[in-house]
């Protein structure tokens, strides 16, 4: 396949990928001019029709597209060169699309979407309760979503159960909607002891990676979140942002109120122009360590449950989001 095609093909599977819902030739074509690629309406349904032959996308009636688990597969293994920078132009995308209202508590935030074999899940679940019970995570709000059905646009595979949760860049996007702007430095693995973050000691930049750094060192086993969560010292997935330091009083304010309706995801929060855990922070900025949104699916993974992964991978409405029992 040439490389032009190619490139247009990944682009139509990442626009699918990050939509919750079936979308048609129309949208696609004005999301394209978003990665630079001028398509017409009738060019973008004939690499569709050529897409739904390799069964990288399936066609829902007159609704429109959506991607497939191959497609998906087909996206994240795309041409190195057009993914490097990608995953922080996603955190940015992301941030701008989450519309979650603090006061009303409705709308969109942010989901990672997981796979988990179904004869391991009730295992899997109770691996999971004692992540959530240690606030090792965002909120312990989940999407949960049986074989065959949809989770948030995207069709779980056969033998599998689609486990959605709600990825840390909901922070950044619910600041954003409040006139923050917010930095994403890296993901990394932060070393805690009897709850207390430490040190951070693998980190890997967002504007540097084709990868994104929590599905990489969850299929690494680099963490231990099972003894963090027990109490002990243990290694658990965060992040690490900036934000500026006028906005400090705001930010905090905003945090305290996302705290009072069972939304969390910030272990540490510096001061002006200070290092935060031995990490060095802009002149003028704030640094800020979230939790990652992943840290339950990666204790699945130290106790041997094979996941399949998609961080960062679509929105879905607050309201659909389910206590997890």
């Amino acid at each position: 396949m040439e490389k032009e095609v190619a490139r247009k093909i990944v682009a139509i599977l990442n626009i699918l990928k990050d939509s919750d819902k079936p979308i048609g030739a129309r949208i696609i074509a004005n999301e394209l001019k978003g990665f630079g690629i001028e398509l017409t309406e009738r060019a973008v349904r004939y690499h569709l029709r050529m897409m739904d032959e390799r069964k990288l996308t399936e066609r829902i009636g007159r609704k429109g597209r959506i991607i497939t688990p191959k497609g998906i597969k087909e996206a994240n293994d795309a041409l190195v060169s057009d993914k490097v920078g990608m995953v922080i132009n996603k955190v940015d995308t992301l941030s701008y699309r989450t519309t979650f209202n603090i006061e009303t508590k409705r709308g969109d935030v942010v989901l990672n979407i997981s796979f988990i074999p179904k004869e391991q899940f009730d295992t899997a679940l109770e691996v999971m309760k004692d992540v959530f019970t240690a606030n090792i995570c965002v909120t312990d709000l989940v999407a949960k979503v049986e074989e065959g059905k949809y989770l948030s646009g995207i069709v779980v595979p056969e033998g599998k159960v689609g486990f959605g949760t709600v990825c840390a860049v909901t922070i950044n996007g619910i600041l954003l909607n409040h006139c923050i702007p917010v930095y994403s430095k890296f993901g990394g693995i932060l070393q805690v002891d009897s709850s207390d973050p430490q040190r951070f000691t693998e980190i890997i930049s967002y504007d540097g990676t084709s990868l994104d750094p929590a599905e990489i060192f969850i299929k690494s086993r680099m963490t231990d979140v099972l003894s963090a969560a027990s109490g002990e010292q243990g290694k658990i997935l965060a992040g690490f942002r900036e934000f500026p330091a006028i906005c400090l009083d705001k930010v905090q304010m905003i945090l305290d109120n996302l705290e009072k309706i069972g939304i969390g995801g910030v272990i540490t929060l510096g001061k002006p122009s200070q290092p935060v855990l031995e990490i060095p922070v802009s002149a003028g900025c704030v640094g800020m360590v979230v939790l990652g949104g992943l840290n339950p699916i990666a204790a699945l993974e130290e106790t041997g449950i094979e996941t399949e992964n998609m961080a960062m991978s679509t929105m879905m409405a607050y309201s659909e989001l389910m206590k997890l029992t």
